[in-house]
């Protein structure tokens, strides 16, 4: 007691009692009242001032003092507080908050999917990848981590946690920034940013919590949590939980294991630093921290935080971007059609959640993208080794890809850019870089500075010298696009080569003339003249096509013949008869809607069109005549389930049902012994299957095609380079039979294979047309042909 207090009873009393004590004066000895008192020198009493005084000047014990002090403190600043906040509610324009439809209707940016025919999904379009799940789709340990880490007195508060909140405003007084909002606060400064706003104010934070009470008001504690983990931001373009766990773990949010919804909820203190993908350390401590808070709540056992802390987070990362679907060109294109059906029908695919389902068949879409990727390698190879040898002496073509792929110790078009540096300066000064440099210096010295950097060279050359390739694939029967494959590599190159290129078609446009052919009269069987051809108009142009090999026979040969060779002289000397406007007629009437020159050239594929268009037009022929546009999207439907569209085939007969068989039966030929498209049989052992279709190959060599056509599927292909200045070295690897023809059949022997091409035959046609007229009679010829 002495070491506490030091002083004894009795002088306390004397104290309290006498107030000459008080003074410092000690009464006159007892027995003697006049004698003088002996004054008491006693050392002087330190007083303070200010607030603190006022404690330590009445309360001798300086802890006390203390404790009162920050006691009082503390009660003044919750008054104070009280006050700011209710002068703040009653001051508040209440248009400032979300109104009550906002409060029961929250609007969500949703992303709309896309998935193929069997249930795959293919693409997202949205500004915020966002798929909404209710509270049963998420999984325990998710909402576990969720509450101990950001609320864990979360079903005990009503929207604000007064006790959180008080602590939060001392610490922040103190110099320690803290938050102190609850699950509910934090989901209205989600759902209602706009009204609510993110500024660090007294007016903010006050609207956050009348918003939280209220949304207390109006949901359940399940509906709060199942709202905000449907918000909530993780990076990486992944908005609430759903598309979180696909971006980063390939699995549903319900799916989801205890250090995987650790890892989720430890990212909301910050998206960047605790991305699991860029910061994997920083993320895994983060984590830890979760799983602390678990298991001080009571969620988790201590020993298995210990048993996990120092394992690495694995992730599944999968991108939302469409260059990483698995039908990249296609889903480009679906989302380019829905702009246009959003514009007429008043819909957002971009923020309403969308559901599309597409034509496309995820299991084709496969064989598709492996067949492009492994085929175009090897044709690669074939240019840039052909490319690296002396193009100054005549080149002998390797007839297998395989004997290229053995070439070694040379550089990819090394003697192409030696022998070239014209064509590789016009590339350079149609470059963004060149017009750049043009603006700060003069066209030769950008010209020159652009020849001396290694790296743009490098990747101009590339970009130059990489063969490009198409594929599609459609069912005549229904014209739905059941694969695609626009290029290589959709982040290479964003230029689709299905929908977009548009290049000369070459001898796979011929069919077209026998159409119009047979469809005025002709028959297969009737013949012409296998010589070149010579023909003037009347202004004098002229034109004299031979047959691409050089060589003629000299002799009678008949349209079948003619076309299953591909002979120019037999089909130009038959456009003259029929007329080319009648063949643009036809082409147009199949599915070809690029413009078309309705001269005799156009006989030889000389109209520019694209790989969809002429693949639709080979499907109108191999549905004997019916033409169906091609069809991507079969229904769209809300978030809800309601049908906003539905895709209703509307068939056009645009050929008479016999000539489209006639024609059918001639281009079976094309695919025989002896026909221009033989190999796809024996190359790719297709023996057992009712075929037709045509190559074609353009001047130079700069494209190839070929078009295949089966009563399941019609499929065509188009490979060239993206400029047309760069070509293939050797006619032989120029030509579709030998290049877009090895897409086309190792994709048809691989969708075989997989037992989804059936054996089902074209039918035959009935009767053949009435015979040629007399190509020898002067009153037949309908132009000026020299024969």
């Amino acid at each position: 007691m002495s070491e506490e207090w030091p002083y004894t009873k009795e002088e306390l009393d004397r104290y309290f009692n006498d107030p000459n004590s008080r003074k410092g004066e000690t009464p006159p000895p007892e027995g003697n009242p006049f004698a003088e008192a002996e004054t008491v020198v006693r050392p002087p009493i330190k007083r303070r001032k200010g607030l603190a005084g006022f404690f330590y000047n009445r309360i001798s014990n300086e802890k006390l003092a203390q404790a009162s002090m920050v006691l009082t403190l503390l009660v003044g600043l919750m008054i104070l507080g009280a006050g700011s906040l209710l002068s703040a509610v009653l001051l508040m324009d209440r248009e400032d908050l979300p109104s009550m439809q906002q409060l029961e209707n929250p609007n969500l940016q949703l992303a709309t999917l896309a998935y193929s025919s069997d249930g795959v999904e293919l693409a997202r379009y949205a500004l915020q990848n966002r798929s909404s799940v209710t509270y049963d789709e998420i999984s325990p340990n998710v909402i576990n981590a969720l509450i101990a880490t950001e609320d864990h007195r979360f079903h005990d508060h009503w929207g604000i946690d007064l006790f959180r909140l008080n602590i939060s405003v001392i610490k922040t007084i103190l110099g320690d920034v803290q938050g102190g909002s609850t699950l509910t606060m934090q989901l209205a400064r989600n759902l209602y940013n706009k009204e609510i706003g993110k500024q660090q104010t007294v007016s903010r934070k006050v609207k956050e919590m009348l918003t939280a009470v209220q949304l207390e008001r109006r949901y359940t504690k399940r509906e709060i949590i199942e709202m905000y983990l449907n918000t909530v931001e993780f990076g990486n373009n992944a908005f609430g939980i759903e598309a979180a766990a696909r971006t980063f773990f390939s699995k549903g949010a319900i799916e989801l294991d205890t250090l995987e919804s650790a890892t989720l909820v430890g990212m909301l203190k910050g998206i960047t630093i605790y991305n699991p993908i860029r910061n994997p350390n920083s993320s895994r401590a983060r984590r830890n921290t979760v799983l602390g808070q678990m298991v001080k709540h009571g969620q988790l056992e201590p020993a298995y935080l210990e048993e996990v802390r120092d394992s690495i987070i694995v992730t599944d990362y999968s991108s939302s971007e469409i260059t990483a679907g698995p039908a990249p060109y296609f889903s480009e294109h679906v989302r380019q059609w829905l702009n246009d059906w959003s514009e007429e029908s008043g819909h957002n695919f971009y923020t309403q959640g969308l559901i599309v389902y597409t034509t496309l068949d995820s299991e084709l879409q496969e064989i598709a993208e492996q067949v492009v990727d492994e085929q175009m390698e090897g044709l690669q190879t074939v240019v840039n080794y052909e490319w690296s040898r002396d193009t100054r002496s005549p080149f002998e073509a390797a007839r297998t890809v395989d004997e290229y792929l053995k070439k070694t110790e040379y550089e990819d078009f090394g003697q192409f850019w030696s022998d070239s540096t014209h064509i590789l300066q016009s590339f350079i000064r149609e470059s963004a870089e060149y017009r750049n440099l043009k603006k700060e210096m003069s066209e030769e010295a950008a010209l020159d500075s652009l020849i001396q950097s290694v790296a743009f060279m490098d990747q101009l050359k590339k970009d130059k010298s990489r063969l490009e390739a198409g594929l599609v694939s459609i069912d005549p029967r229904t014209g739905f696009v059941k694969s695609w494959v626009g290029g290589r590599n959709l982040e290479d190159d964003w230029y689709d080569h299905v929908s977009i290129a548009i290049r000369q078609p070459g001898s796979t446009f011929k069919p077209f003339v026998y159409i119009a052919a047979i469809d005025q009269g002709f028959s297969p069987n009737d013949v012409l003249m296998d010589s070149t051809v010579f023909w003037q108009d009347e202004l004098g142009n002229e034109w004299q096509p031979g047959n691409s090999s050089g060589e003629e026979t000299g002799r009678m040969m008949t349209l079948r013949e003619g076309l299953k060779r591909s002979r120019n002289t037999i089909t130009a000397r038959l456009v003259l008869e029929v007329q080319p406007y009648n063949v643009a007629f036809y082409a147009r009437q199949m599915g070809i809607k690029s413009r078309l020159n309705a001269v005799p050239s156009i006989a030889l594929g000389t109209s520019n069109v694209t790989l969809l268009e002429l693949t639709t037009a080979y499907s109108t022929l191999a549905n004997s005549g019916i033409k169906h546009e091609p069809t991507f999207v079969t229904r769209i439907e809300d978030r809800l389930g309601n049908v906003l569209y539905e895709a209703k085939p509307q068939p056009v007969e645009a050929l008479g049902v016999e000539t489209a068989l006639t024609v059918i039966d001639m281009m079976r030929d094309v695919v025989q012994t002896g026909g221009t498209g033989a190999r796809i049989r024996w190359q790719y052992q297709l023996y057992d299957y009712d075929f037709a279709g045509k190559t074609g190959t353009t001047q130079n060599s700069a494209d190839g095609w070929f078009v295949l056509m089966h009563p399941d599927l019609v499929t065509g292909a188009w490979v060239g380079f993206n400029d047309q200045r760069m070509t293939f070295r050797t006619d032989f690897w120029g030509q579709g039979a030998h290049n877009a023809l090895f897409l086309v059949g190792d994709y048809t022997r691989k969708t075989a294979d997989a037992e989804r091409l059936s054996k089902e035959t074209f039918p035959l046609p009935e009767a053949y047309a009435t015979p040629l007229p007399d190509i020898n009679d002067p009153q037949e010829n309908r132009g000026r042909v020299s024969w």
